[in-house]
């Protein structure tokens, strides 16, 4: 039994090894890092590189006429995605379907004709 994870052990560690992220002669909390010649750091280094957890979101201002000029042309909808209790308090936007927030992945996962009964439009 003991021979058994060992061996699955000693079969895992090259394979961690192989898949290190850390480039050789590079430095931990000031130490330098003593990772063996045999392992292939470059390839993994380089696919997993700095990744960023975001994205640049574009940010377009749209004035209230450029707004009705989108609606009234069609080719534009528009999602309000605030709770009933908001739109009642502050009014609704004309021409748009309003869809709460939390519920805008499942509604956009709806078929064409649930979507229509549910939200009274066309799907988007």
């Amino acid at each position: 039994m003991a021979l058994r994870r060992c061996w699955r052990f000693s079969g895992l560690v090259p394979r961690l090894l192989w898949r290190s992220p850390i480039p050789p002669g590079s430095s931990i909390g000031g130490r330098s890092t003593s990772v063996p010649s045999f392992v292939n750091t470059y390839r993994c280094y380089k696919s997993t590189g700095v990744r960023w957890f975001g994205s640049q979101l574009s940010h377009t201002d749209v004035s209230y006429e450029q707004l009705k000029q989108l609606l009234d042309g069609q080719k534009t909808v528009v999602i309000d995605v605030r709770e009933p209790w908001e739109l009642r308090e502050y009014g609704f936007i004309p021409g748009s379907i309003n869809v709460p927030l939390g519920h805008v992945i499942t509604a956009l996962q709806l078929d064409p004709d649930e979507f229509r009964e549910k939200y009274d439009a066309e799907l988007p």
